[in-house]
């Protein structure tokens, strides 16, 4: 298994954002010579919401799909190596076919989706990839029909929120601004707050073994930085908020031996003052001063 940072941080996010509509593989090995495939997605039935929450992503992983994410514009040898493992993929299907004698339509074939930050015109022309603007965005770069396949360059995407989770796989300033649109999402999203952990999580792992990281590792660090600086800055303050609970809830108990329902209420309403407001309050009011003062809506 690859210990690069870039590989491990883009097939955990991709792993992240489509297990709720599928099977991810990560690095599965597929017969022939023995290749990994970076992600093998298997669509599963999902509500249309949960596929829609993703946007471009969501509407990529459809039926079977290999997903290869690149963190520099991939060379020719390296799109050429990803083609032959979708049609691997393609064979092992239609062997299983075969043996079970089903019938295996065209459409039903693996599709590869590879995700550059960037495709230069000379490699795009070099495999005959071309734009389908009637029903795709900019950016998405399709291969012959027969080839199944579609070069995805980041750069290229238009900056909506429907291309913001692959425009987290791209670099420099298209990666950073994702992340500021990343964290201007309602904190609620729980998408969100998955990927912000989830780049919490390899952050740390990575500044860990700084002789292993590249140039563009430590690119990736600083652009995932702000989401990093702001999860820890939220925990903190989380942090703080659940002491200073504990501190109202005992003060309470030590007065009134319990807290119910209604006292709870109170709680909430007393932890918007700061502790020296919120403290001789606990100790001199009645339990009938506290609920007329701070449980009223």
């Amino acid at each position: 298994m690859t210990r690069k940072p870039y590989d491990q941080f883009s097939k955990q996010f991709l792993e992240e954002l489509l297990s709720p509509l599928g099977k991810v593989e990560v690095n599965k090995e597929i017969t022939d010579e023995i290749r990994q495939v970076d992600i093998l997605f298997s669509a599963i039935p999902t509500p249309q919401a949960n596929q829609q929450s993703l946007g471009l992503l969501g509407r990529i992983a459809v039926g079977i799909s290999l997903l290869e994410p690149f963190r520099n514009q991939p060379t020719k040898t390296e799109v050429r190596n990803c083609l032959l493992k979708v049609f691997t993929v393609m064979a092992d299907s239609q062997r299983k076919a075969k043996r079970e004698d089903a019938s295996l339509p065209e459409d039903n074939l693996a599709r590869l989706w590879i995700l550059a930050p960037s495709a230069s015109e000379s490699l795009l022309n070099s495999f005959g990839a071309k734009l389908d603007l009637e029903t795709w965005t900019t950016g998405v770069y399709f291969l012959a029909d027969s080839l199944r396949t579609a070069i995805v360059a980041i750069n290229q995407l238009p900056v909506t929120s429907e291309t913001l989770w692959l425009r987290l796989l791209g670099k420099g300033e298209t990666q950073r601004q994702a992340v500021r649109e990343l964290l201007a999402l309602p904190q609620s999203n729980l998408v969100r707050q998955n990927t912000l952990k989830l780049i919490t999580n390899w952050r740390i792992v990575s500044i860990q073994q700084p002789e292993n990281l590249t140039e563009d590792d430590q690119e990736l660090i600083m652009n995932l930085s702000q989401a990093y600086q702001q999860w820890e800055e939220t925990t903190k303050q989380q942090a703080r908020l659940e002491e200073r609970r504990e501190v109202v809830e005992n003060l309470l108990k030590v007065r009134f031996g319990s807290v119910d329902e209604e006292l709870s209420r109170v709680i909430d309403r007393l932890l918007q003052l700061p502790p020296e407001e919120f403290t001789p309050l606990c100790i001199q009011l009645s339990r009938e001063e506290l609920l007329t003062r701070f449980a009223a809506t």
